[in-house]
């Protein structure tokens, strides 16, 4: 690689993925030679990455003009936020010199870990499995979207993340050889499972721990769903029918090393820690 430094963006730097995806960038062999700008919401968080020698600016992708000038500084951004935050995907697009190259994930799973994990300032918990267990901590009793026979691929959290610097490296050996825009897409699975499976697989951690007295998952009511999910349309997505396979990404030499065994073993590590969160701020409440 050239000793020339390469501007970096990244967005979404302290989430679930972000934070992972940045972590392996300021490991990379040669992260000497990246000028890497996160845009961060908090001041104490964007404080903290500053000691990694990370640039911040302090603001969120509702920032339109602010991320329109970050992302006209950068060679290359990381946009680890939402995909439907389409004016913040828009900003780095609107010239129509952009390059894109999109990775589509499917249910990631497991606990981020790494610096900013053990530091406080990354999330280290996904969206669907843990929303699962918090129900199930309010319900009394794991659910289950709809019938639980409809199916979706899953990674792993270090698969996913491993796999933005697979496609970034390759980029950077030769562009020419990665397809990008409509060619671009890169699906992110390595095994699938139907959300019963997964709902009862919950529910042994649950009957273990005797936070509930049966681990057959029962269906989300649609009340339910607005509770949990934020609204009726939402918890069918969730609980939508997802197929995919990742041959591009493996095309690419990305080969994932966890499986849907992982995920299953790992559940009662999960209801565990939320669990506790669960009964600290229970505790904190009392106080």
């Amino acid at each position: 690689m050239s000793s020339t430094h390469i501007p970096i963006l990244i967005l979404g730097a302290t989430g679930y993925i972000g934070g992972s995806v940045l972590s392996r960038l300021l490991a990379h062999s040669d992260a000497k030679s990246f000028e890497i700008t996160a845009l961060i919401r908090s001041v104490e968080k964007a404080e903290c990455l500053r000691g990694f020698g990370v640039k911040t600016v302090v603001g969120s992708t509702d920032d339109v003009e602010k991320l329109e000038t970050l992302a006209s500084h950068a060679h290359i951004v990381f946009s680890v936020v939402s995909t439907d935050d389409l004016p913040a995907i828009q900003a780095a697009d609107k010239q129509g010199y952009l390059k894109s190259y999109i990775i589509l994930h499917s249910l990631v799973y497991g606990m981020a870990s790494g610096p900013f994990v053990d530091l406080g300032i990354q999330n280290p918990f996904s969206m669907q499995i843990p929303g699962l267990i918090m129900a199930a901590f309010d319900r009394g009793h794991v659910g289950m979207f709809g019938k639980g026979l409809l199916i979706w691929p899953s990674v792993h959290i270090d698969d996913a993340a491993n796999l933005y610097l697979i496609l970034f490296d390759a980029v950077l050996a030769n562009p020419e050889k990665v397809g990008h825009g409509r060619e671009g897409y890169f699906f992110v699975e390595n095994g699938e499972h139907t959300w019963y499976d997964l709902s009862k697989a919950i529910g042994g951690p649950f009957v273990k721990a005797g936070l509930s007295k049966d681990s057959e998952p029962t269906t989300l009511t649609d009340e339910e769903l607005i509770k949990y999910t934020g609204s009726v349309e939402i918890g069918h997505k969730m609980g939508s029918n997802v197929r995919c396979h990742a041959n591009c990404a493996r095309g690419l030499g990305w080969k994932p090393t966890k499986t849907n065994k992982d995920m299953f073993d790992n559940l009662s590590l999960e209801v565990s820690a939320l669990l506790n969160i669960v009964q600290a701020k229970q505790q904190k409440a009392s106080t």
